[in-house]
């Protein structure tokens, strides 16, 4: 088994994005090679760039296809190319509420694309993934903290991807035995690389909370829209599970290691920090690695958002000797760090993003 773990090549796909470049250079830091294939839909090859700059020597080992999944041709003539020893599958839509106006576009992208790149694996014989799964599987737990073995319910179109998704991995294990899955349900990452080189970097209005608010920080919108502050909840906002997207990446390189268990079928794993945080405490921590104040605006509640979301991280810590290390304080300071270097992503003022 020596040298097992040099140079082993994984194709990472959605690797531009917010969560997948991340994890790029932390597989190349670990000495991986990463091919990435990404459409750059809702991503820019800048990030990609950054990663290489970030990896130092081991930029090297990275290289990049712009490749959509849904293009068969395209995909075999890379796996035609490399052996890739695994795949860490992130490439997706990922807007909840363009999936309920646009549904067929998820449905297409999301589940056409993933079926045919697991058609693709299974024809080279590359049988081991992870896929980036979401804690929207769990749609509104009727009690926190969430654990793996959770009924499991989409409440929009964009969840249903990644349940559906879920559900076709299981199928493949069941049919042979050959292939390993590990599906990560993440619950809401938030953060940038310490260096402030790569963050998140939202196409039009953010869906989530932390872009929005880096986004009121740096100028670029008046105030933060606060949806629901009459929950029952210690400030009547929100409950989630924030973690560090660093955090997130190196849980892959845990998931990616758990793959050579010979005991590994179709494993699932939550990928939090095991805490909740609220909306105004989540806006408090930013306004202080900041120094600036975030106005409110106070609306209603969105229909389809749960009061109290977070997970439980047992499962991840014992089996894939992986934990959260960052608190909100670090993820508010890196994402503050990034957003001041980037104050419109990796794009420019007059860019469409």
């Amino acid at each position: 088994m020596t040298g097992f773990i040099m140079s082993k090549n994984i194709l990472v796909t959605g690797g531009a994005g917010y969560i997948g470049s991340h994890t790029v250079l932390q597989l190349l830091l670990g000495g991986y090679r990463a091919v990435v294939v990404d459409n750059l839909d809702n991503s820019s090859e800048v990030a990609i760039k950054r990663v290489k700059e970030l990896a130092g020597e081991f930029g090297r080992n990275l290289s990049f296809h712009q490749v959509d999944l849904r293009d068969r041709p395209a995909l075999e003539k890379l796996f035609a190319e490399t052996k890739f020893d695994a795949v860490i599958h992130f490439a997706g839509l990922k807007a909840v509420g363009e999936s309920v106006q646009k549904p067929l576009l998820y449905y297409d992208n999301n589940l056409i694309g993933t079926i045919t790149l697991l058609e693709v694996m299974t024809a080279h014989g590359c049988k081991k993934l992870v896929f980036s799964s979401s804690a929207t599987v769990y749609g509104w737990p009727k009690e926190v903290p969430c654990t793996e073995e959770f009924p499991v319910a989409a409440v929009n179109p964009y969840g249903r991807t990644k349940l559906f998704i879920e559900k076709i991995c299981r199928d493949i294990r069941g049919s042979d035995s050959e292939w390993k899955i590990i599906l990560l349900r993440y619950f809401n990452p938030v953060g940038a690389h310490p260096s402030g080189s790569i963050g998140e970097d939202p196409r039009g209005i953010p869906n989530n909370l932390m872009p929005f608010v880096q986004q009121v920080a740096v100028g670029r919108r008046p105030a933060l829209t606060v949806f629901g502050n009459d929950y029952s909840t210690k400030d009547g906002t929100g409950v989630r599970d924030y973690i560090h997207v660093v955090d997130l990446a190196d849980g892959h390189i845990a998931a990616l290691r758990k793959l050579s268990d010979p005991n590994i079928g179709c494993e699932v794993y939550n990928l939090g920090t095991g805490k909740g945080t609220s909306v105004l405490e989540m806006v408090g921590a930013f306004e202080k690695a900041s120094g600036k104040k975030i106005p409110l605006v106070m609306a209603g509640r969105r229909p389809g958002d749960a009061e109290i979301v977070y997970a439980s991280t047992k499962k991840a810590e014992r089996e894939l000797n992986w934990k959260a290390k960052y608190s909100i304080e670090e993820m508010c300071r890196d994402q503050w760090n990034w957003a001041s270097k980037n104050p419109y992503g990796y794009g420019s003022p007059d860019s469409t993003h």
